[in-house]
């Protein structure tokens, strides 16, 4: 029995110093590098992007283009073109009820201006693509979608 924990004291030790010996070996190296300035440069250039189609669509839709730099207000402004209320606002600040009511709002946006609910999806999924599509396209702003009744389907009328 005392050979057994004399062996299993060996072990142990062994180990330990095995642990030691590998954590004094590792070598980590941390380097304080940016991001290299051809990122940066394309990012400001797809930031820029976004931000002019952005405009292009509150221009055609009679509201203000400099609102879509204003970080809580142009969400505002987003809600009153497709004729969804105010407060909608304090909805896309709710985490996970901010992706279902983008969804949304996408979709009103889409059907504000003509186009189809796939459309609303690929704004909210692709916006860097479909947002310029709306911009610089020829859609034209036919008014607010949500103001109108889409989303809201009418009772039957009894004869």
């Amino acid at each position: 029995m005392k050979s057994l924990l004399k062996f299993s004291l060996a072990v142990f030790y062994l180990s330990l110093s095995g642990q030691a010996l590998l954590a004094q070996e590792a070598n980590y190296t941390t380097s304080a590098q940016g991001p290299s300035p051809v990122v940066l440069i394309v990012e400001l250039l797809v930031a820029l992007l976004v931000i002019v189609a952005m405009w292009k669509v509150f221009t055609k839709a009679g509201r203000p283009g400099w609102a879509a730099i204003i970080p809580i207000y142009n969400m505002y402004v987003w809600c009153k073109i497709v004729g969804r209320p105010g407060w909608w606002v304090i909805l896309m600040l709710i985490p996970l009820v901010n992706i279902v009511v983008a969804i949304i709002v996408c979709i009103d946006m889409a059907k504000s201006f003509g186009k189809g609910a796939g459309f609303g999806i690929g704004l909210a999924l692709l916006g860097i693509i479909f947002l310029p599509i709306l911009g610089f396209g020829s859609a034209q702003y036919q008014g607010p979608a949500a103001a109108q009744g889409a989303a809201v389907s009418q009772p039957p009328q009894v004869p």
